[in-house]
């Protein structure tokens, strides 16, 4: 420990005298004393320049092709291939203009070092040249927030009148999954109704809730349109599925929604990775406090047919729990009565 801090205290020591060092140059070169310092400092800082550009730039590209495959994840739904061409064609425009201007930018560093009998030129105003500098931005910046506006439309518009309905809400520090049932109309909710064997705060006296089941697994068939309605019961949330480039907040109070179609099965995805414990998977990527990390929740993608089969065989939840019915007016508790007592 002693051992430590004394090479702390050398190291500090050895930047303090350097920093004085450097002090007394540039004091000297302000005063005009020393040229000659300034000239040999300006060049090497000029050099150390293009020196950086150069090797940052070498293994920029180096390690973006090197770990391609780690952050392009493979993609499993129709609006992810929107989404993808969105993001290669922003990351291409912005790319370009982010290399072109550092390369410029170093390069006028060592350009325009100095040099003792250099004089500073002057450059008037150009019109023609602000013109174009303010409109070439403009017209690239418009064409991009259109496109991204018209995918993020597409996705929050309203789902086609066959989508498959699943509602997940987010608290901490998990995510609770219910399904509308054969009628593929959720019932209504209520934060105030929320109790130990009802969390999701269910209002069961809309009848629509009569078939409404739970599910540990998000379960989805592959090529046909599923709405997801999302919504918070406590803090901040965000539902995110990486391979369906997915992402939407939950927000507590101001339910949100999002749509696709799923293209790969769990299996086929397997098959494709060549993993056989690859899973779709949900996560909360908002920090919601000190469980965030466990928010996890897994996404099966089947086919149609089995999906259909995965549905037939869910229970209510009013079959399991017959009590959260129990106090409903008559007409309504002989409709619940039917579903509980259905075999």
């Amino acid at each position: 420990m002693y051992g430590l801090l004394i090479s702390i205290g050398v190291l500090l020591l050895i930047l303090v005298i350097w920093m004085v060092y450097r002090i007394q140059t540039l004091i000297s070169v302000a005063k005009g004393s020393d040229k000659k310092i300034a000239t040999t400092s300006n060049k090497v800082n000029a050099i150390l320049f293009m020196v950086f550009l150069i090797g940052a730039g070498v293994l920029m590209f180096w390690y973006s092709f090197k770990e391609f495959d780690n952050y392009q994840l493979p993609i499993a739904s129709e609006h992810g291939i929107v989404t993808d061409r969105l993001f290669w064609i922003t990351t291409a425009v912005t790319g370009f203009i982010f290399i072109l201007t550092h390369i410029l930018l170093f390069w006028f560093s060592y350009h325009y070092q100095y040099k003792e009998n250099k004089r500073a030129a002057y450059y008037p105003d150009n019109n023609k040249l602000e013109v174009i500098w303010t409109l070439v931005p403009a017209v690239v910046l418009t064409v991009l927030v259109v496109s991204g506006w018209k995918a993020w439309s597409d996705i929050t518009s309203p789902a086609p009148e066959n989508a498959h309905v699943v509602e997940i809400m987010g608290y901490q520090f998990a995510w609770d999954i219910r399904y509308p049932g054969a009628d593929n109309q959720l019932g209504d909710y209520d934060y105030r109704l929320t109790t130990a064997t009802n969390s999701r705060g269910i209002d069961f006296t809309d009848k629509n809730s009569f078939d409404d089941f739970a599910s540990q697994t998000v379960v989805i068939p592959k090529g046909e349109p599923v709405l997801f309605k999302i919504r918070a019961r406590d803090v901040l949330h965000s539902v995110f599925a990486p391979h369906m480039r997915l992402k939407m907040d939950a927000v507590p109070g101001m339910p949100t929604r999002f749509w696709f179609v799923p293209n790969k099965t769990t299996a086929e995805m397997r098959q494709e990775l060549g993993d056989e414990e690859f899973d779709f998977e949900i996560a909360c990527t908002e920090v919601c406090g000190n469980g965030h990390f466990s928010m996890r929740k897994v996404i099966e993608v089947v086919e149609p047919e089995e999906y259909r089969k995965w549905m037939a065989e869910q229970e209510p939840f009013i079959k399991r729990n017959p009590e959260l019915v129990a106090d409903l007016p008559a007409e309504l508790k002989e409709l619940a009565d039917i579903y509980i007592n259905e075999e």
